[in-house]
């Protein structure tokens, strides 16, 4: 077990036990997670969605404790999309308090440990206190690197693309003939950040509902029918050893 991991696992723990079994030479650097189920969850329980997102709210917080003493160094979770507009407009309007409070409670805890938050999406629409509270934290931590969090917010895969492409036009030093994939990489929403290793999604459902459209061309994908607010750093590590039980070839006939 690795350093960081002391005292963080239970020693003698069926966590324990997962993570000896890991390779930590062989780890994906950024990790994608679709968050659902909330919803189901509390329904489960007879309890109102909002009970829901705000266990969800735990397992974001387990999850962000768990990666970085992984030595994973990317982590983009799904937390809003343009889609979840449509939801009623309480819940739309719980949702994103819910956020704000989070952020105004756990930007300390970003700060001390020298993580930075991003934000991937259309900002325009979001509510503005959350949007202030976002700004805020992401100005607090714009200089560290140690682990970075992005945010998709009032994000689609597809207006990710569209809004590339508008970039693009708008730039009159870039020609038809000069555009590739490396270069149209430089105006998508995670520029400078590696592609998606693995894809998380749980709650059992087979979609990938307009996220990172672009980016997940390669990633290896797990799904989960554990809903979000039950995903813990115990399905972290079974995801991880899942990843690292496959062999990637990106199209060729060995192992990339």
């Amino acid at each position: 077990m690795i350093e960081s991991l002391r005292g963080f696992i239970k020693p003698g723990s069926e966590e324990e036990a997962l993570i000896q079994k890991i390779d930590f030479s062989k780890l994906p650097k950024h990790v994608a997670v679709i968050m659902d189920g909330n919803g189901r969850w509390a329904k489960m329980r007879n309890l109102p969605r909002v009970e829901g997102h705000k266990a969800g709210l735990k397992a974001v917080k387990e999850i962000v404790e768990t990666c970085p003493r992984m030595g994973i160094k990317y982590l983009t979770l799904y937390a809003f999309s343009k889609e979840n507009w449509k939801r009623p407009q309480k819940e739309v309007k719980t949702l994103w308090g819910l956020l704000a409070n989070y952020l105004k409670k756990e930007s300390s805890v970003l700060v001390k440990n020298e993580f930075r938050l991003n934000v991937i999406g259309q900002m325009e629409q979001i509510p503005e206190r959350t949007k202030k509270e976002l700004v805020r934290v992401m100005d607090m931590t714009r200089n560290y690197d140690k682990f970075i969090i992005n945010l998709a917010l009032n994000y689609s895969g597809r207006s990710e693309i569209v809004d590339a492409v508008k970039k693009i036009l708008d730039t009159d030093r870039i020609k038809g003939n000069d555009l590739n994939e490396e270069l149209f990489s430089k105006y998508i929403y995670t520029s400078g950040i590696p592609d998606p290793d693995l894809l998380i999604r749980t709650s059992g459902e087979l979609r990938i509902s307009n996220f990172l459209l672009w980016q997940i061309a390669y990633s290896e994908i797990w799904v989960t029918p554990v809903y979000w607010p039950d995903f813990n750093r115990r399905n972290m590590i079974e995801a991880i050893l899942e990843y690292q039980s496959r062999e990637r070839r990106f199209g060729d006939i060995k192992a990339g």
